[in-house]
């Protein structure tokens, strides 16, 4: 563990990187693909549907939202962020969207961050999720800290997030995953609210999403790979040649986001699925639902509309992937979520 000196200090600089390295590098994977190009909708020319009543709401953790789009977790932690995440929760409110906070750490620790992540008064109807590193119940956090993340920000979920391999490569990062799925599970047992588990951009395995489903999660964000990759983003801020080298070699390494989507709805039948991993328009977000998904999550392409143009831009944002995305199920003869869910996908290979 780092010094508690100290650790402020790191996390806010963490932090600060992150939102950098995201908005100015290109840290996206070189040939690793999200895989949902593999998939197409058998075009309906006859959709025998009115195109103003294709409906894209959905109820996902007790919440109704007008679309099932998540604005991804993504930051917190200092005064960019604050302005960040209240632009984000803001144009999510206006949406009827979803959204998640990034890792909530940095707040447990320095009480004097918690203004960074709360967006309530600008969001007070949207599902909005808590986030804390589930590697961190190796390191002194429970419940309690778990408890704090959710009241901080009065979240309807607490999102906790798997990221082995960023840690990995993080030279300041807490490596020890060793036990750590009993600990998972007794949050699961005494925390109010539902736990959602999530990746960060390498996808979960069938494996991990039935242990996780048998821990008690609520949902899991399959988070795969074909997006951002944050090992990529890690590189980007290795303090020697050698942390960027290793770092540098993993940039296609992961399980696509069609992938692990298929095997986390497979394996966990009963749970919701959030698909997120490189998702670029409403298209691939109707795929998404044809494969088993609930919410669909977006960050990059948020966090840019955020910082260009504030709560009206990711609003904007949100209403054109919804159109794509009503778009594309009238053309695929689904008059809702619903049915877009039973819509067969067919493969281009």
């Amino acid at each position: 563990m780092t010094d508690a000196s100290t650790a402020p200090d790191i996390h806010e600089r963490r932090k600060a990187d992150h939102i950098r390295i995201n908005l100015e590098e290109d840290v996206a994977f070189k040939a690793l693909t999200n895989g949902l190009e593999q998939y197409f909708f058998m075009h309906c020319a006859l959709p025998e549907l009115d195109l103003a009543t294709v409906d894209t709401s959905v109820r996902v953790l007790g919440k109704q939202l007008r679309t099932p789009l998540l604005i991804s977790s993504m930051t917190g932690g200092t005064a960019r962020a604050q302005a960040i995440n209240r632009e984000l929760a803001a144009g999510a409110q206006a949406a009827g969207m979803a959204m998640g906070l990034g890792s909530m750490r940095a707040a447990i620790e320095d009480r004097t961050l918690e203004a960074t992540y709360q967006v309530r008064d600008v969001a007070p109807d949207i599902l909005l999720l808590a986030n804390l590193g589930a590697v961190q119940l190796n390191y002194g956090y429970g419940l309690d800290q778990c408890r704090r993340a959710v009241d901080m920000i009065a979240a309807d979920a607490l999102i906790l997030h798997f990221n082995a391999l960023q840690e990995a490569v993080q030279p300041e990062g807490d490596g020890n995953f060793a036990g750590l799925l009993g600990k998972v599970e007794a949050i699961c047992r005494a925390l109010p609210v539902p736990v959602v588990a999530k990746e960060v951009g390498w996808g979960f395995s069938a494996d991990d999403a039935r242990r996780l489903a048998a821990a008690g999660v609520a949902a899991i964000d399959v988070a795969g790979a074909g997006g951002t990759s944050w090992s990529q983003v890690e590189m980007h801020r290795a303090p020697t040649a050698r942390h960027a080298r290793v770092a540098g070699a993993f940039i296609d390494w992961g399980i696509p986001t069609a992938v692990s989507l298929r095997y986390c709805r497979e394996a966990a039948p009963g749970l919701p699925i959030i698909a997120s991993g490189g998702i670029k328009d409403g298209i691939e977000a109707a795929k998404c639902v044809a494969l088993g998904a609930s919410l669909v999550g977006l960050a990059g392409e948020f966090l840019r509309a955020a910082d260009r143009d504030g709560a009206a831009g990711v609003a904007e944002l949100a209403a054109t992937i919804t159109d794509e995305l009503r778009v594309a199920m009238f053309c695929a003869g689904a008059a809702d979520i619903a049915a877009l869910a039973h819509t067969p996908l067919h493969t281009r290979f």
